[in-house]
């Protein structure tokens, strides 16, 4: 199928203190995969909270990438136990990122979740989070070696082994992959309506999809943004959200004469 719009896809930021100022940012890997493996221009969301107009905006959206972050979700929003002193929060992308999250879901707008976006995916669903993997027991190691070069850290890690039916098996047309990993926290309870799409080798929910939504909603917890134009497994998950995306951008070309 061929489409004239080019899609506008959210990618949602974070807030930094860079010097004396604060800024909202995003990393440049996940505004390339949207405009290199997706030929959509992304769009920069703040971290506003509640003074974003988000249904407004997501009217005006083909798709949203909820991307991964430094930072980790507050663990009052899971009823979690406090973090540890130290801990990098940012309590403005919660407020942002999470009721948008599922907003999006609500109103049928494609989502794809990667990381910190794959844990608020599974936070917004009413699941919980283990904050320190390493420290469980039972899981292989899933931090990368900060002391190692960007490549080496992003590079291939882990083997996941893909359920059959959902939405990555329909991607990739195969039952494992293979992925990098760089996470400390992951799924500890499961969020009510999630469908686990795939598993790490020590059984840790790698990837899910929503069971009823509207459009394609996929989370992930490996960073498929890395290097996606290079990576066909990769290609393969944003290639369909990008369909997804892209049906929705001549849906709304057509009903509302928006391009």
């Amino acid at each position: 199928m061929e489409y004239s719009t080019i899609p506008m896809i959210g990618v949602t930021g974070c807030t930094s203190q860079l010097g004396l100022h604060p800024f909202h940012i995003v990393g440049d890997k996940y505004v390339r995969s949207v405009s290199d493996a997706m030929g959509a221009c992304p769009m920069v969301i703040p971290a506003l909270g509640q003074d974003l107009p988000m249904k407004r905006m997501l009217t005006s959206l083909d798709g949203i990438l909820f991307t991964g972050s430094p930072s980790n979700i507050e663990p009052h929003h899971y009823q979690g136990a406090a973090s540890e002193e130290g801990t990098e929060h940012d309590p403005a992308r919660d407020a942002t990122t999470l009721p948008l999250l599922a907003l999006a879901i609500e109103l049928g707008v494609p989502v794809l979740a990667i990381c910190r976006g794959f844990q608020e995916l599974n936070v917004v669903m009413g699941g919980s989070l283990h904050q320190k993997l390493h420290e469980v027991g039972g899981y292989i190691e899933h931090r990368e070696d900060k002391t190692a070069s960007v490549d080496i850290q992003y590079g291939i890690s882990h083997t996941i082994n893909i359920e059959p039916g959902g939405l990555l098996y329909e991607a990739w047309g195969r039952t494992s992959a293979d992925v990098n990993s760089v996470h400390t926290q992951g799924i500890d309870r499961l969020g009510k309506g999630l469908r686990p799409e795939a598993y790490a080798p020590d059984g840790l929910i790698e990837a899910v999809s929503v069971i009823d939504a509207k459009n394609f909603a996929l989370g992930v917890q490996w960073h498929p943004e890395w290097k996606v134009t290079k990576n066909p497994f990769y290609s393969a998950i944003f290639d369909m959200f990008g369909e997804a995306c892209r049906i929705r951008a001549n849906q709304r070309e057509k009903e509302y004469g928006q391009a």
